[in-house]
This record gives structure tokens, C-alpha cells and sequence, in this order.
């Protein structure tokens, strides 16, 4: 075992280092506007006029200021305050608080309204920032966020988060994050990230009014979304929680299973762990079941027993990767060992681009890259790939360790 972890190790090191952060920094410097291009094609075509997005800025910030928290080099920092400055210049609403969910290719708001999802991208993204940087200023920013969020987005009667409002914070009828989400009052994904943005926040801010949010927010989504299985996430739902959807993101269920372990072990509440550990093995079991092709690769989506579709994203592998592992430490059960590493062989055969860099949006049914899908966009970013190799890369050492 210990030989092949180190080979699996030292190939995730190169393909962090190398293929995901080199190529960021390589290619999405936007040196006449200022920031990082709003979209770049499959052949490396940057797209002209394209809008900068909140999540693309946020999770540029978060991955190049973890890159300088685990490895200290100058260039992931130059990058890291490259974001972090334009993020306050363009996205931050200087009078309203908060951030705009899009600017222009220049740098001029474009979409204003407060989408809670992208809210907790930049809480997230500025924890980060001050973790690996000691920045006071960011610290105050995310807390700011912290704190809108909490007055204007957060549900006092049925708890949870409004999935968006206004640019003044009151009420929208423009709810969904994207043409293909619904458009209702409360989801999964938003709470998901809000989760994983109040788990960074708390990293470096232990107050009592945060731990308090935090925890409830784990048992909420327990309560109310998750299925009463303990299996799936419910994607979609109203402000009293009945739900909207039955499709199964397998790619979600999975990513969820390992972060709210983390937000309850940063939080360090066992009795809450305990519960949190039984719901993330019920879910990786699932995803193991259902989710997975014989290629080792996990499906999209399904919907009645059959899938939505038969291509295969990037960021499911990312996030099967680290679930299967996480759920492989939990058990010590092999199955999930076994299927994390066959989710890397996956990824590093299909999914990464060898020859230009970075990985591709998604592969076809016949396993060939989608060819008009981009390399960069509003959604397309070094996040999900690259937090899997800061993720294995840290877990990896320990078992290394552990086997000295």
C-alpha cells in the first residue's frame, strides 16, 4: 500500500502544481482589464467581452491563497492578492454590502443582485485568504458577509437561506443561479456552500454566534436535505422545505458526505460528528452503488432510476475522489479505497488535458472531451480540481505516516 500511495501522492503533486495552478497562472491574467478573463474555450481561445463572474473570482481567490497557506511559494501569493484586490474593487457593493454576482469585462457590476450561493463563495475565499495571509482586512470582509447574510438571507421561521435577493437585500422573484436550476426560494447547492463557507470562516474565527450558525446549519441540512434515508441530497425546495426535484446529483451527495464531516470536526462537536458520520457513509454507499460507471467514473445526475445524461463532469470526479477516501477513513473499508483511486485513474486518463493543461468540462458517453464546452467560465475555475489534490495530497501524507 505504501508504495503505490506514494506514487499516487507524488502524481497528485504534479498535477496540482503543474497542470492546474501553472495553467491559471499561465493563461487567465486579463493584463488590459485587470483580474482574470471571464472565459477562455477548449482551445485556449480567450472569449472577448465574456462577464467576470463572483464564483470564478471567489474560487480563483480560494485556491491560489490555499496553494500559499500549504506551500509558501511567491507566485501563488502574486496570484492570490491579484484576486482578493479585484474581488473588493469590482464585486464588493460599497453601499449595500455584500457582492454583485457579475461584473463586466471591464470590471462594472452587471448582474447586482445578492445570490446567497456566491455570498458564501466569498466567505469562504476571504477566510482563506486571511488563514494563509493574516490579512485583517479580509477577515473583516468575510465576517461583514457573514453578517448580511445572517440578517437579510437566513430563514428565522423555517431556517436555512433564501437562495437570493436584490442588490438592496429585499426579496427577488430572480431566484435560480443558472438557466438549468429551478427557480425556488431554497437549495441544496446554495446551502452546501454556505456550510462550506461558515466551516472556513470558522477555521479562523471561533465566536459563539458563528459555532451556533454552523451547527445548525448541519443539522438543518440533515433534517431537511437529505433524504429520509440518509441516501441523497434533495436538490430543490420551497421556504417550508417541500420539495421541488427528484433528480439525484451523485456529484453532490458525495462532496456533501465529506464536508459536513469537516464542518463538524472543525467545529469539534463529537456528539454531532457521530451523527454526521453515519449520514456521510450512508451517502458514499449510495453514490458507490448507484453512481458509479464500470470505468470507474461517476455519472451527473438521474432522475426515476435512469440518467439525465451520459457525460461525465469534471468536478463529480474531483469530488468522488476525496468522498470515497474520506468514507475509506471512516471504515476502513476497502470498497471506497478502491473506488477513490479508480475515480484518480479516471481523471488523470479522461479528464485531465495533457496537452493543453487543466482539465477538460466533460467527457461524452464515449469518453472524448466535449469539444465546445470551456476551459474557463463563470463556473469552470481551479476549485473542485484543485482543492481534490490539496485534499487527497494532505490525507495521502498521513496514511504515509501512519505506515512508518
Amino acid at each position: 500500500m505504501t508504495t503505490s500511495t506514494g506514487a499516487w501522492l507524488d502524481a497528485l503533486e504534479n498535477e496540482l502544481q503543474h497542470n492546474i495552478l501553472g495553467f491559471w497562472m499561465k493563461n487567465t491574467l486579463d493584463e488590459e482589464n485587470g483580474g482574470f478573463v471571464g472565459e477562455i474555450d477548449n482551445q485556449l481561445n480567450v472569449i472577448a467581452g465574456a462577464e467576470k463572474s463572483l464564483v470564478l473570482n471567489a474560487r480563483i481567490l480560494w485556491t491560489f491563497a490555499s496553494a500559499y497557506r500549504i506551500y509558501g511559494k511567491a507566485e501563488y501569493l502574486t496570484i492570490a492578492e491579484r484576486a482578493y484586490s479585484y474581488l473588493l474593487e469590482h464585486f464588493l457593493d460599497k453601499e449595500y454590502g455584500g457582492l454583485y454576482w457579475m461584473v463586466d469585462a471591464k470590471g462594472a457590476p452587471s448582474q447586482l443582485k445578492k445570490q446567497v450561493y456566491g455570498q458564501a463563495f466569498a466567505i469562504y475565499a476571504l477566510a482563506e485568504f486571511h488563514h494563509a495571509t493574516g490579512n485583517a482586512e479580509a477577515l473583516e470582509q468575510a465576517i461583514a458577509v457573514f453578517r448580511a447574510l445572517e440578517k437579510y438571507g437566513y430563514d428565522p421561521v423555517n431556517k436555512g437561506y433564501i437562495e437570493a435577493l436584490s442588490r438592496e437585500w429585499e426579496m427577488t422573484d430572480e431566484l435560480s443561479l443558472s438557466a438549468k436550476d429551478m427557480n425556488e426560494k431554497k437549495s441544496m447547492n446554495t446551502h452546501l456552500h454556505v456550510l462550506e463557507g461558515y466551516t472556513g470562516l470558522y477555521r479562523v474565527w471561533q465566536t459563539e454566534e458563528l459555532r451556533v450558525k454552523l451547527a445548525e446549519l448541519i443539522d438543518t441540512m440533515i433534517d431537511h436535505i437529505i433524504d429520509d434515508k440518509g441516501e441523497h441530497f434533495l436538490l430543490f425546495m420551497d421556504e417550508e422545505w417541500n420539495v421541488k426535484s427528484e433528480i439525484i446529483s451523485y456529484g453532490h451527495d458525495i462532496e456533501g458526505s465529506w464536508l459536513l464531516v469537516e464542518a463538524a470536526e472543525v467545529l469539534g462537536d463529537e456528539e454531532l460528528l457521530e451523527r454526521v458520520r453515519k449520514v456521510a457513509v450512508s451517502m458514499a454507499e449510495a453514490a458507490l452503488n448507484e453512481g458509479i460507471d464500470t470505468d470507474g467514473g461517476i455519472w451527473n445526475e438521474a432522475e426515476g432510476g435512469s440518467l439525465v445524461s451520459k457525460d461525465k463532469d469534471w468536478w463529480p470526479q474531483a469530488e468522488a475522489m476525496v468522498g470515497f477516501y474520506n468514507a475509506y477513513q471512516l471504515t476502513d473499508d476497502r470498497r471506497f479505497l478502491d473506488a477513490s483511486a479508480a475515480s484518480w485513474n479516471f481523471i488523470d486518463k479522461y479528464m485531465v488535458d495533457h496537452q493543453l493543461g487543466e482539465w477538460y468540462w466533460a467527457v461524452d458517453e464515449n469518453l472524448q472531451p466535449l469539444a465546445h464546452a470551456p476551459k474557463v467560465s463563470a463556473w469552470k475555475c481551479p476549485y473542485h480540481n484543485g482543492r481534490a489534490c490539496f485534499e487527497m495530497i494532505g490525507r495521502l501524507k498521513s496514511a504515509i505516516k501512519e505506515t512508518i
